[in-house]
């Protein structure tokens, strides 16, 4: 996913600590004010399920969206991300309920 400048793989550690480097600097500035609202700690892997999520919450078939995390079936995605799917489907049925006039 991340390579150097050379062509040669990162580590995922290694990036998932440029995030937290990163984070930790926007957080608390050498100069400068800190932010109204400082960023969580997150990990690489933090990003994978942002991904997920917002896929999924704009709609995006779970099919497709289990083909770009690279899970072998869509029942794998379908059970790390049952929650944002419960979501989704309540924010549809309100959607239909509008549309009929309810």
């Amino acid at each position: 996913m991340f390579t150097t400048g050379w062509g040669e793989p990162i580590h995922p550690d290694t990036v998932s600590s440029l995030i937290a480097t990163v984070i930790k600097r926007y957080n608390s500035p050498a100069q400068g004010a800190r932010p109204g609202q400082p960023l969580p700690h997150a990990r690489l892997h933090d990003l994978r399920h942002v991904h997920a999520t917002t896929l999924l919450l704009a709609g995006v078939p779970v099919h497709v969206v289990a083909a770009r995390l690279g899970h072998a079936d869509p029942s794998i995605t379908l059970g790390v991300y049952a929650h944002v799917i419960r979501t989704a489907e309540a924010s549809a049925a309100e959607i239909f309920a509008q549309a009929i006039g309810e």
